[in-house]
């Protein structure tokens, strides 16, 4: 049990280093749900409940498989965005429903029930959350460890994470999100790039009492084992649709923008997440027509020519992993676009977390303008982050 964290207050760590690990390296990391015999002891004779999707896999096993193997009693799955063991379009309807594997019943936390509710957990005595999260703002899992953590907390009910890599840990940049406009991809005031892993961001929000009425859950973490935040860590099981490879999760978070925009960002092509382009911008000898394909049935300009930017080869050209957001692309495509009246749309200022990167768009100002408003609120998130890291 000595690999477990229980927070029951501020843990003082320090900033890692930013560097770059081997293959090798990666290769030894084994994250929290492997280390079975580590936390089995918490849930012998225990009702068990599970928030996991399709990432929460000990070796070639789910979790769920694998500890029923185990006799332990799991009475209820928890399905995020996207679904459990099947991967669902982004913002499609995650169903209530049983799995077909082991008749477990499973109570989806998206859409209009994202929190677990008293009724979903009378009679469960510990909740498991296994998911791999790529350490961005708009990745909405974050959002359900934090409405998973809130209920367990006012209902009694004892939390294990266990802990996985965060791809886009070694690094933290963006805005604050600003608390006046919460929503599913922007609850806690972090930035869109918070560097932390589930079981660090768990602890953060037990102990800077951001949970409603500063709540305190029962938390324990199990921790990954070989891993620091300058690991290269690539991750074995896709998290979502559409990023399916290290290229589209290291560029998420500077081209996810799109997604509040009239651009499409190639959903419904080979390349999701990699590229990004418009009927509107100008022709510079690369396109794509976005297709309803598996993971993006109606996919934004579907059969559309679009002409823009391939950024497929980002990773191979080392253009990413880079330690900062590039707001390059977005300002590129804004400058580019004629009708500058229809390029944002309504959702941009949710993932933005209100009206100010836009209207910062608006007015002209260049990528140093607006990467120099976010440097106060990156420097005291930085020291609220310090706090509770695990891994150095």
């Amino acid at each position: 049990m000595k690999r477990m964290i229980t927070f029951t207050g501020v843990v003082l760590l320090t900033l890692i280093t930013i560097t770059c690990r081997t293959e090798e390296q990666y290769k030894s990391v084994i994250p929290g749900a492997w280390q079975i015999e580590n936390y089995l002891p918490l849930l012998k004779g225990k009702a068990v409940a599970i928030v996991a999707n399709q990432t929460s896999m000990v070796g070639r096993a789910h979790l769920v498989d694998t500890l029923l193997k185990r006799g332990i009693n799991i009475v209820a799955i928890f399905a995020p965005e996207h679904g459990f063991r099947d991967l669902a379009d982004a913002g499609d309807l995650i169903a209530d429903g049983k799995d077909p594997v082991t008749g477990l019943r499973i109570l989806s936390l998206y859409g209009s029930h994202q929190k677990p509710t008293p009724d979903d957990l009378k009679g469960v005595d510990v909740v498991i959350f296994d998911i791999q999260d790529v350490g961005v703002r708009f990745y909405t899992y974050i959002s359900t460890l934090h409405y998973v953590l809130e209920a367990c907390a006012e209902n009694r009910v004892k939390c294990i994470v266990l802990d996985r890599p965060n791809p886009n840990g070694f690094y933290f940049d963006g805005n604050i999100a600003d608390t006046n406009y919460k929503s599913f991809v922007g609850l806690d005031p972090v930035p869109v790039v918070h560097g932390m892993t589930p079981g660090e961001y768990a602890g953060m929000l037990n102990g800077e009492g951001w949970l409603k009425n500063r709540v305190v859950c029962d938390l324990e973490v199990v921790k990954c084992l070989n891993y620091d935040h300058a690991t290269f860590y690539e991750l074995p099981v896709k998290p979502s649709p559409n990023l399916p490879n290290q290229n589209s999760v290291y560029l998420y978070p500077s081209i996810c923008w799109f997604e509040g925009t009239s651009i499409s960002l190639g959903r419904g092509t080979r390349y999701p997440f990699q590229v990004f382009g418009s009927p509107q911008l100008p022709d510079r000898g690369f396109s794509f027509v976005p297709e309803s394909v598996p993971g993006a049935k109606n996919p934004p300009l579907l059969g559309q020519r679009c002409f823009g930017t391939d950024l497929s080869n980002a990773l191979k050209e080392g253009v990413v992993p880079a330690p900062g957001i590039n707001l390059e692309w977005l300002l590129s495509a804004y400058n580019d676009y004629p009708d500058k009246n229809g390029f944002f749309n309504s959702y941009f200022d949710v993932l933005a977390s209100g009206p100010v990167l836009r209207e910062q768009i608006q007015k002209g100002m260049t990528a140093d303008e607006i990467k120099a408003s976010w440097k106060g609120g990156l420097e005291k998130f930085g020291a609220i982050r310090a706090k509770y890291l695990l891994y150095k």
